[in-house]
This record gives C-alpha cells, structure tokens and sequence, in this order.
C-alpha cells in the first residue's frame, strides 16, 4: 500500500473512533455546563497521557512550542463549539457539518502549506461537500450549526499546522501539549460559566477524551504520511458511522437524501484509494 493508501487507511480508522466519542458527547443535557466537561477532558486526557510524555522526554524533549500553543488553543476552540453543536443537533446532522472540514482543508493547505492543487484534489473535495449538502438538507442556519461549521474549521487548521511540528516528535508529546497548554484558558471559561461543578461528568468525559486521543493520533500519522488536500476525503466516512450511532441509540431515522449524500461521499473516497501514482515523466493536471 502506498503512502496515500496508508494515510486514507488511518483516517478512516480516525473517524471511526470519534464517532464513538462524539456519541459520548451526545448523551449530556443542553443546559450542562459546556466548558465543565472540556476542562474535564483535558484533565483526563493529560492524565492518560502522562505516563508517555515521561517516557519520551529524555529521548525527545519538547520543541516547536509556539506551535503547539497554537494547535492546542485552536482545539480547545473547536471542542466547546463541539460539545454546544452535538447537544443541540442529530448526531448525524452535527457529523455532516464536522465533515465539511477536508473541503476547508483544500484551499488551506494550498494557501498555507505550498501543496500542489490538481482536479482530483478538486473534484474529490466538492463531490464530497455536496454529499454533506444532500445529507444536511440546510433549511435555515442557527447557532448550532455555526458552532459546527466552527469545529470543520479548527480541525482543518489543527490537522494542516501538524506540518509545523518536527516528525521526531512523538504523537505522545503532540497530544499531551495540545491538551495541557490549553487547560488554563478553558478553566477561566470554566469559572467564568459560573455554577456548581458537576462531577459526574467526569466518566463521560475521560471517556471521549480517550477515544478522541486516539483519533488524533491517527490524524497526527496520517497527515505525516501524505499530503493533507490528498487524502483529507477520508474523513469523510466517519459520517456512516455517525448515521448507523444515531439510528441505534439516538433513534435517528436516515431517509433518501441521506444515502444518496452518503454515496457522494464514500465513491470519491475509493476512486482516490484505489488510484496508482503517475509515473515522473507525466505532466501534471
């Protein structure tokens, strides 16, 4: 399998996971305390990830800060919107609009990262943005869907800003900084937001917190692998399985629309997977 296949491969495996953490999400109430439950997966997550940084620092001691605190606060963002798009949308509606993210990623990573533009890139991008057209149907715009238009942004950024960090880096380090040098801008929010701390949002948070570490993770790989316009369609198919979560346990009922949007959005995916590289001499599109 060639880079761009492995790249694709991790993923979609990404996606797969987050959707569960997105699930966990889901379940809070909408007048819970947004940035209580952030700061609780930050905590979490800083806490699963202790024992690695420790075990790498000696090895691999921190660089590219500046960068990190950047990537870190831009997540932070991006989960608050998240947890205000999820409790307040269909599961399958708030995934569609988070998948808007690898057609944001095209003209980004043409503008900040210096990577080639080709028609495949293109077509891929737009064949797919409409699937999620199709599948959200968008009849008037609120909030929620702005804040979910929000997250598509900060993980656009966050995954074309991995370019920054050095490839010696371990996934390990990159997680634990974009956690922890976030953690005092979300506990001000947290204060600030007022109330008393709800601890039994501590369970539901450590848990997504772990399975959107290893998402990022796989993001983290997978964008070192390829380039970010070529494989960022994969991310894409996380939206199947936010549809089949959400008739499961949410009682969401997929229609028409749905599975034709969702046919938009995985045939570019394997058209892309299962293409071989042009030989050198080839001129470029």
């Amino acid at each position: 399998m060639n880079a761009v296949g492995i790249g694709i491969l991790y993923l979609v495996l990404g996606n797969m996971v987050a959707v569960f953490s997105d699930a966990l999400v889901k379940v809070l109430e909408p007048d819970q305390p947004i940035f209580q439950f952030v700061f609780f997966r930050q905590v979490s997550a800083s806490l699963l990830l202790l024992p690695w940084l420790l075990w790498s620092w000696r090895s691999n001691p921190p660089v590219a800060i500046k960068w990190h605190l950047l990537r870190a606060h831009i997540w932070a963002v991006g989960i608050c919107l998240m947890v205000l798009a999820l409790t307040r949308l269909p599961l399958a509606t708030a995934s569609a609009i988070f998948y808007a993210a690898p057609l944001m990623m095209v003209p980004l990573a043409v503008w900040m990262a210096g990577e080639a533009i080709s028609r495949q890139k293109v077509l891929t991008a737009l064949i797919g943005f409409i699937g999620v057209l199709i599948v959200l149907r968008p009849t008037e715009v609120n909030w929620a869907a702005l804040a979910a238009l929000g997250v598509a942004l900060s993980m656009a950024l966050n995954n074309l800003l991995i370019k920054r960090i050095p490839l010696q880096q371990p996934v390990a380090q990159t997680l634990f900084f974009t956690n922890v040098l976030s953690m005092p801008f979300i506990l001000a929010l947290a204060l600030w937001e007022g109330g008393e701390w709800q601890w039994q949002m501590w369970w539901p948070a450590c848990g997504s917190s772990a399975l959107i570490m290893v998402y990022a993770g796989l993001c983290v790989m997978a964008y070192r692998k390829a380039e970010a316009s070529k494989i960022a369609s994969a991310e894409y198919t996380g939206l199947l399985m936010a549809v089949a979560i959400g008739v499961w346990f949410f009682d969401e009922q997929p229609g028409l629309p749905l599975l034709l949007g969702c046919l938009c959005i995985v045939l570019p995916l394997l058209a892309m997977a299962r293409s071989k590289p042009k030989p050198l001499a080839e001129p470029a599109i």
